[in-house]
């Protein structure tokens, strides 16, 4: 077969499209649509040593048991090599998939083995379930804002995201009613509900007791299903975890986990929890992309929970972030008076609403030329909004580095600040452009 370039007809393709790639012509129409993640993007520059970082969202893993892992992961190749070093089954094994189930009590949630599904991380989840419901055009209700890399997913898969209002409760029912009704009106086929109803990644709020039902209940009269993800609700500071929505209806829901938050992300073990025959549609895609998921990964985190106090080292985590949260809250009172920012109850995440005429995308190179790293708000958002926001993470800088992070970041705010007084509001970049950071030479 002749290369594109050696042919007229490829030298058109390739005319017609990106002189630099000659098979631009030749992508699926929705790998067009694919874009870096804003926060991957950073990475670069904000993993500097110099670079104070509150963007990412790595789990701090100083505190496990190395030792213990160590030796239990010797002990396991020693005496289960083979298995573990071999292929399993599509939907994961089911030593862990019982695991699973018994870390799910703690949301309230009582189901079989039989309906869960291993897969590589909770993102390869949201792959699966957007796989299987999403046909181009689509439409998927979100919360506003919503997890980027779901985002990513759903832009991926050629889905129309609509989003739907959250306060400082969460999700909130009159809203996403009228988001429902509003879709119905224009024609637009909603197959699901994307929501985190714990410790909301960005926005760092938990969806209200109160309205959890009403969520499902709204959901279920809509013929929506409800796509569940919950890889903090574990980490609450001061309370156990609300009921999962799950719980409210089993049959409309499918709950997503994961052991990176609670564990470490290193195994990239996650699951889903869904109704039977939605588990077994997702078991067969999955076998499709990956043949089976990660065997040494789900027998080292089997092991784990049946060999060690897991639940205390989730109690030590979240003492961890709780001391952290409350230097980055102490620090934004005290360096960022003019704005105004969510006061999470748990997970890695506040949600900052910038002073009036501020561009949180447009500010961001010179934050760090300043050595502070944060992620704009339009990273959370399909439309291209989310300007006035950015979200700080407090989750793996020390409380040190988070105080002196957020007072870099005061003295950046403040110069915009001046800059808007004199000049009038920052211009705004273009929805989806891109933002070019300093190079690492010149920070």
């Amino acid at each position: 077969m002749a290369h594109p370039s050696d042919s007229s007809a490829g030298s058109a393709r390739a005319s017609a499209g990106n002189r630099l790639d000659p098979w631009y012509s030749s992508y699926a129409d929705r790998s067009l649509g694919m874009r870096a993640s804003e926060v991957r993007s950073l990475f670069a520059v904000a993993n500097r040593p110099e670079v104070v970082s509150l963007a990412g969202g790595m789990p701090n893993i100083e505190g496990l048991p190395l030792d213990f892992l160590a030796e239990m992961t010797a002990r396991l190749l020693r005496d289960r090599g083979p298995k573990l070093l071999q292929y399993g089954g599509g939907q994961g094994e089911e030593e862990i998939r019982t695991q699973i189930v018994e870390v799910m009590r703690y949301d309230g949630i009582h189901a079989h083995p039989d309906d869960v599904i291993v897969t590589t991380g909770s993102q390869q989840a949201l792959d699966l379930m957007t796989q299987i419901f999403i046909n181009p055009g689509d439409a998927i209700v979100a919360e506003a804002p919503s997890y980027v890399g779901a985002l990513g997913v759903f832009r991926a898969y050629q889905a129309e995201v609509i989003h739907t209002p959250m306060d400082d409760h969460g999700l909130i029912p009159s809203a996403l009613e009228e988001t429902l009704r509003r879709a119905e009106a224009l024609g637009k086929q909603v197959k699901f509900l994307y929501t985190v109803p714990n410790f909301h990644n960005p926005a760092g709020v938990t969806l209200s007791l109160e309205r959890r039902p009403q969520v499902v209940e709204i959901c279920r009269r809509h013929g929506v299903i409800i796509l569940e993800d919950n890889p903090y609700g574990l980490l609450g500071f001061d309370s156990e975890p609300l009921p999962a929505l799950q719980t409210f209806d089993p049959d409309a829901v499918v709950y997503l986990g994961s052991f990176s938050k609670i564990f470490a992300p290193g195994y990239r073990v996650g699951w889903a929890l869904a109704p039977h025959a939605v588990t077994q549609r997702m078991v067969l895609a999955a076998e499709s992309a990956i043949l089976s998921p990660n065997m040494m990964g789900q027998l080292s985190i089997a092991e784990y929970l049946k060999s060690y106090d897991w639940f205390q080292q989730v109690k030590e985590y979240r003492s961890m972030y709780r001391e952290r949260r409350d230097a980055m809250l102490e620090s934004l009172a005290e360096y960022l008076p003019s704005s105004t920012w969510t006061v999470p109850d748990g997970g890695f995440y506040t949600w900052v609403t910038l002073p009036e005429g501020l561009d949180a995308h447009a500010m961001l190179p010179r934050a760090v030329t300043h050595r502070v790293a944060y992620v704009s708000g339009t990273a959370f958002f399909a439309n291209g909004e989310g300007r006035d926001y950015m979200r700080l993470s407090y989750c793996y800088p020390t409380p040190e580095n988070i105080r002196e992070g957020v007072r870099r970041l005061g003295t950046v705010v403040e110069a915009e600040k001046e800059l808007v007084n004199m000049f009038g509001a920052q211009r705004r970049t273009p929805p989806g452009s891109t933002v070019e950071y300093p190079s690492t030479e010149t920070i």
